[in-house]
């Protein structure tokens, strides 16, 4: 476009003329007004921003106590290994990296009247009379190395967990272990639950198989390798009678499971210049739909399409910022709560892996404990709360999070934009 600067011509043509690429006589006043003009336009289309989160007054976060009424400090742990919502929303599970069981339970009352999980009531550290403690066994030979696992039934009733050594199933009214299982080697290191029945598991071990076993005929059912390293996730679908496994190879495979086979696999891609690492988790978790797989790497978020394992959608950090340490999507699949290991979370839309809220290690940490290096290792979303989650941390702290009130969401969503990797439809 050659502007000329003369006598005729109007501030709207001349704008025009400047979008669209015309050659045009404007006169000076008219170039200024047209130069405003686009200038507010711009300003206009780029008036949406990443929400920031900086202080405690921004939203509302609770930090979960770890000492029972007689003072003592069950956890004596120094980072939150594992964490999970119980499916009835009501309760939070941790496993310590000290192979130790943190039960929270919200009771209902005056000021909590769902006795729902939430960031404004504090829950009680509960223990059964007993004063047990659910304790996974552990493995003197490899307790540096174990990777912690654990998965809850259906209704809440028990958790099968294992850290380094034996699998063990509790009761998780009573705390007592009803059944201890596969000695190491291999030790296991993800446990998935088969939907279609509840006594049968995919169990990944740290020598990169992965077992099909039935509790309660106490056999396996079936072996399948393809991983060259630890099994790092696990996950299952309904819709496509598939189990898509994952590992610190950095690889997914999709296996059928009505055969076991290996239907498909595919090494996570990175942009050029980069480098994964030798070894390091890649979570997955499917959908809503049962047909997209949101693929978690300390590099990078990635939406896939099951079936074929085609990368729809991926995100990846500035280089300068830290790993992802673990991503879940929220309990509606519209939102992805992702955790980094300094100790930042972001909140993103789950259709283009769009960045929509970051809440920075100042709103919830002490000044004192956010400069202590302290990492937020895992995270877990409410199961019927779409804007509540938790995080847990290297210090062994747990903290819920909730958008204030008056806010009622995390930022403000990102403009839409073609080409999603989810509908937003699917997700209702």
């Amino acid at each position: 476009m050659k502007v000329i600067v003369g006598s005729s011509s109007s501030s709207s043509a001349a704008a025009a003329a400047m979008d669209n690429g015309d050659d045009k006589v404007i006169s000076f006043s008219e170039l200024k007004e047209a130069l405003l003009s686009l200038g507010s336009q711009e300003k206009e289309e780029g008036i949406w921003k990443v929400t920031e989160i900086n202080q405690t007054s921004q939203c509302k976060s609770l930090k979960l106590v770890t000492q029972t009424n007689q003072n003592n400090n069950v956890a004596g742990v120094t980072k939150i290994s594992r964490l999970i919502y119980t499916n009835s929303g009501n309760a939070i599970l941790a496993l310590a990296s000290n192979a130790i069981h943190l039960l929270w339970k919200w009771q209902q009352s005056d000021r909590n009247s769902s006795g729902k999980a939430n960031a404004s009531v504090p829950p009680q550290l509960w223990q059964p009379s007993s004063g047990i403690l659910m304790t996974n066994d552990i493995n003197d030979n490899n307790a540096d190395d174990a990777v912690p696992c654990f998965a809850l039934s259906k209704n809440d009733c028990y958790v099968i967990s294992a850290s380094g050594g034996k699998i063990s199933l509790f009761n998780m009214m009573t705390f007592r272990t009803m059944l201890t299982f596969m000695p190491p080697p291999p030790a296991a290191t993800f446990i998935a639950f088969y939907p279609p029945d509840n006594n049968v598991m995919a169990i990944g071990m740290d020598d990169s198989s992965i077992l099909i076993f039935d509790v309660r005929k106490n056999e396996e059912k079936g072996k399948l390798n393809g991983h060259t390293n630890r099994i790092t996730g696990l996950a299952f679908s309904n819709v496509l009678n598939v189990l898509v496994s994952s590992g610190a190879d950095a690889q997914v495979c999709v296996w059928n499971t009505d055969g076991w086979e290996n239907q498909k696999s595919r090494y996570l891609q990175l942009p050029a210049g980069r480098t994964l690492p030798a070894q390091s988790e890649t979570h997955v978790q499917f959908h809503k739909d049962q047909i997209h797989v949101l693929v978690v790497h300390e590099t990078q978020l990635a939406i896939y399409e099951a079936t074929k394992l085609e990368c729809l959608k991926q995100w990846f950090p500035r280089d300068s910022a830290a790993p992802i340490s673990h991503a879940t999507f929220s309990c509606d699949c519209r939102l992805i709560y992702a955790s980094f290991l300094d100790a930042t979370v972001c909140v993103f839309r789950a259709s283009n892996l769009r960045l929509q809220c970051r809440i920075n290690p100042s709103a919830y940490l002490s000044a004192s404990v956010s400069n202590s290096n302290v990492q937020a290792l895992v995270i877990a979303a409410h199961p019927q709360e779409p804007n509540q989650f938790a995080v847990g941390l290297s210090d062994g702290g747990v903290h819920v999070f909730e958008p204030l009130e008056s806010e009622g969401k995390w930022g403000v969503p990102p403009p839409i934009e073609n080409g999603s990797a989810i509908n937003d439809a699917a997700a209702t």
